[in-house]
């Protein structure tokens, strides 16, 4: 008899996984030389699990991957980075986050009713990814969509994460529109009884040149609690 699935056993293979040699040689080699600023910290160097309510969630939030001195150096996706504080502060503007603050798993903030992760759970080179690396992570992603049984909306945070997405919600037989619906800010797209929105990555790259603005993000999360309030409880 087969175990049943549970986001716990997700995150205990997630943290354990080795299956992308390139990616494990990079986390813990950055892990080992660490950044200037946090040299007396120890990183985590592990493969960056999933989080949040995800009894209740009806928000899935999905990013790239983590970030080399981000997640990769905390524990937790979208922590301790400039990404993160651009992310976590928008969600707590917008009603799914407790505080707007994320510098460690210890900082006391609580998602409420969202759920977040990566197509990618290792810190990749250049934060570029394989489609071989994507691909081995997809199972993950696949696997959390099943079990946040109360799912409505999901966010994608930059191109990768909604064509990783899409890819994951068709290897789980939903069915996705033909031809494949191109990524944009605010776009939209129904999946049965769930909608993929899209959202410009909270990067340094996009808030920096004003291509995303505090504004432009916080109505990304705006249409997100209007599409799970219209789903109910």
């Amino acid at each position: 008899m087969t175990r049943a699935d549970s986001i716990e056993r997700v995150t205990a293979e997630v943290v354990d996984c080795r299956r992308c040699p390139r990616l494990v040689e990079w986390r813990e080699l950055i892990a080992r030389q660490k950044r200037a600023s946090f040299v007396d910290e120890e990183y985590w160097g592990r493969p960056v699990p999933g989080f949040g309510d995800h009894p209740r969630a009806r928000l899935l939030i999905v990013g790239l991957a983590p970030a080399a001195h981000g997640g990769n150096r905390t524990g937790r996706v979208f922590t301790g980075d400039r990404s993160g504080d651009w992310l976590f502060a928008s969600l707590h503007r917008t009603g799914f986050a407790n505080q707007g603050r994320a510098v460690s798993p210890a900082d006391g903030l609580e998602l409420i009713d969202a759920y977040i992760a990566a197509v990618v759970r290792c810190a990749p080179p250049a934060n570029k990814p394989t489609t071989g690396e994507r691909d081995n992570c997809l199972p993950y992603l696949i696997r959390e969509m099943k079990l946040l049984e109360r799912l409505r909306v999901i966010v994608a945070l930059g191109a990768f994460a909604w064509d990783g997405f899409l890819r994951a919600a068709a290897a789980s037989g939903i069915e996705v529109p033909r031809p494949r619906p191109r990524f944009g800010h605010l776009a939209e797209v129904r999946l049965g009884d769930r909608t993929l929105l899209g959202s410009f990555h909270p990067s340094q790259q996009n808030t920096f040149t004003g291509k995303l603005t505090e504004p432009m993000l916080d109505a990304v999360f705006t249409r997100a609690r209007e599409l799970t309030d219209e789903g109910g409880t």
